[in-house]
């Protein structure tokens, strides 16, 4: 790549970083907005590359995100014990999903992923209360084992395939555990946090990180995270609910492309 091209594909790139992390943030999906702009914008880089770079700025911004949830003004009510044994189990599940990537065909995930977002959107539609009251409905032994499901589940599908994969996590803390939107957020940027330690370490082991595109990206994806996060502590479990469906419509309406159209 040239400095001539690299230079507006960069601030290119830094704007998409920047609306990715406000959006992932709050609801997930920042991968739908910031992958596909680097794989345009970066012509001739190989794919395990634009995905190792990616996380570079994924990590960022999500690990802000989630100190900003922690340290903002809304005091959170989560189990902390269960949703870090949750993102301990998904780390160790997003390296075998990443290994299994050259085994397994991601064609025949993708359908599966579609029904599930329909199936998601529809019952948050039809739920008007879903994610606005925060009601822990679990205990003991049984809160643990359905952490340690999720974890596995979610961290294989992060490593192997990705898309979605904050949604779901936000999706799966609301409606499985009780949370509402805010506190399932928070609880899902833990969870996205391991899973993404793992999956960058594993591109970075094998030099396909391009750091000079990388950082700035990083720099731009934490700003937008930042904002993001204070925007659904300021504005509440309504705003949140918004965006989630907005981001699972356009989720379904990109995977129906490339399972049916592209």
């Amino acid at each position: 790549m040239t400095a001539d091209f690299i230079t507006p594909a960069l601030l290119l790139l830094c704007f998409f970083a920047f609306l990715a992390g406000f959006v992932d943030s709050i609801v997930g999906g920042g991968g739908l907005i910031q992958l596909p702009a680097m794989l345009l914008l970066l012509p001739g880089v190989l794919v395990p590359t634009v995905l190792g770079t990616s996380k570079v700025a994924g990590l960022s911004g999500t690990a802000v995100a989630l100190q900003r949830y922690l340290s903002g003004p809304v005091k959170l009510d989560i189990r902390w014990r269960t949703v870090a044994l949750t993102a301990l189990v998904a780390g160790g599940f997003a390296l075998l999903g990443s290994r299994a990537v050259s085994l397994l065909h991601k064609e025949a995930v993708r359908p599966l992923v579609l029904a599930l977002l329909v199936l998601m959107a529809i019952y948050t539609v039809w739920r008007k209360d879903f994610g606005s009251l925060h009601a822990p409905r679990l205990k003991g032994g049984r809160e643990i084992l359905i952490g340690v499901v999720l974890g596995a589940a979610i961290g294989f599908y992060d490593g192997f395939f990705g898309p979605g994969t904050g949604s779901l996590l936000l999706f799966a803390f609301v409606g499985l555990f009780g949370y509402d939107f805010i506190a399932a957020s928070a609880s899902a940027k833990l969870v996205n946090v391991a899973t993404n330690v793992v999956s960058l370490a594993y591109f970075a082991s094998t030099g396909q990180v391009l750091y000079k595109v990388a950082l700035p990206m990083a720099a731009c994806n934490m700003l937008g995270s930042r904002l993001g996060a204070h925007m659904a502590q300021r504005h509440g479990t309504g705003f949140v609910r918004v965006l989630f469906l907005v981001v699972v419509s356009a989720f379904i309406l990109k995977l129906g492309w490339d399972t049916f159209g592209g």
